[in-house]
């Protein structure tokens, strides 16, 4: 397995990384209510502990996909109609799920070249494990943010190309930041390209509350990490015993909500910001919102920006959907 690695870590890139992981705390404790960007949930414990969680019965998403991948593997070759595709994924994580969809279109006689795309490294190794190249497949691993990553990929082929965005990820971003996204995405693919993108759908709540209370804890340490790495990272001075873990369901946007709360009435202490943050008691702190979909919104996110709607393949609960986009493009653009 070839790696290019688009984000090469030095000593300034270290210290600029803490330093805006540093402004961002800041700005979010400062806020009202306060908060800490979800993008800091993933140092090595974090994956781990993401990995975890994905792994446990009460989790639903993470089985759910890799059912409807397993179903649609032999199908999915069919839709594209090419003899060879460049299979392109955005945030990769370990590729068990994608391995499906690879062995699927080598047993269709496809030659398949994959670029897997991810910010870690250490994502590219537990790939390098599960998926292995082989005379049909090829496989350029790119440790990049993702359009860098994608830019990197189209410069590499000419070929159709299939752009993976698995697991619900497009749920982490609001309806704004979703439609940014989508069109970028557009704009860097070329007209007959085609995406695969996992969307959560609406379903009863109490669904909603297990997979992101899960029973075993992981999710409640997958949080209360983000209140360590702060520890570890920037001399913070949280115990984390004074904090709970809360993740509920706001029905008017649609979406999981994750917090902790403060315990009691307390003042923290971080070092690198030479100051310290006023907690009262039960008071939050946002993390995350993880939104959900009916099918008529992801029709919509598709039209806005620019594809077509080639297939919902979906669960037989209706719990989940993988939806097939096709780009879409006028002579020119």
């Amino acid at each position: 397995m070839k790696i290019t690695t688009l984000t090469h870590e030095t000593v300034d890139q270290s210290l600029a990384h803490i330093d805006q992981f540093a402004i961002d705390v800041l700005t979010g404790l400062c806020s009202k209510p306060k908060n800490i960007p979800a993008k800091y949930f993933y140092d090595d414990i974090g994956s781990e502990l993401f990995q975890k969680i994905t792994q446990h019965t009460d989790y639903y998403p993470t089985r759910t996909e890799f059912e409807i991948l397993d179903e649609i593997k032999n199908s999915l070759p069919e839709f594209i109609g090419e003899s060879e595709i460049d299979i392109i994924e955005l945030g990769a994580g370990d590729g068990h799920k994608t391995k499906l969809l690879i062995d699927g279109f080598l047993k269709n006689d496809y030659k398949v070249n994959f670029y897997p795309i991810d910010i870690s490294e250490k994502a590219m190794l537990l790939l390098e494990k599960n998926i292995e190249p082989n005379s049909q497949l090829s496989v350029h691993g790119i440790v990049a943010e993702y359009f860098a990553g994608l830019r990197y990929a189209r410069s590499q082929s000419k070929n159709r190309q299939l752009v993976l965005f698995l697991g619900s990820n497009i749920g982490n971003f609001n309806l704004a930041q979703n439609q940014g996204f989508l069109r970028r995405l557009w704009k860097a693919l070329n007209s007959g390209d085609f995406t695969l993108i996992g969307f959560d759908l609406k379903k009863d709540v109490s669904k909603f509350l297990s997979a992101y209370n899960d029973s075993a804890g992981h999710t409640k340490e997958f949080n209360l990490n983000l209140l360590r790495r702060i520890n570890n990272e920037l001399g913070g001075q949280f115990d984390i015993n004074k904090f709970q873990h809360f993740g509920t369901y706001n029905p008017k946007l649609g979406a999981m909500e994750s917090y902790l709360l403060s315990n009691e009435d307390q003042e923290v202490y971080i070092k690198e910001l030479q100051r310290s943050f006023h907690f009262q008691a039960y008071e939050p702190i946002h993390l995350e919102y993880s939104f959900k979909f009916l099918k008529t919104d992801v029709e919509l996110l598709s039209k806005q920006a620019g594809f077509n709607v080639v297939n919902h393949f979906t669960d037989r609960n209706n719990y989940f959907v993988d939806s097939l986009w096709r780009v879409t493009k006028e002579s020119g653009t």
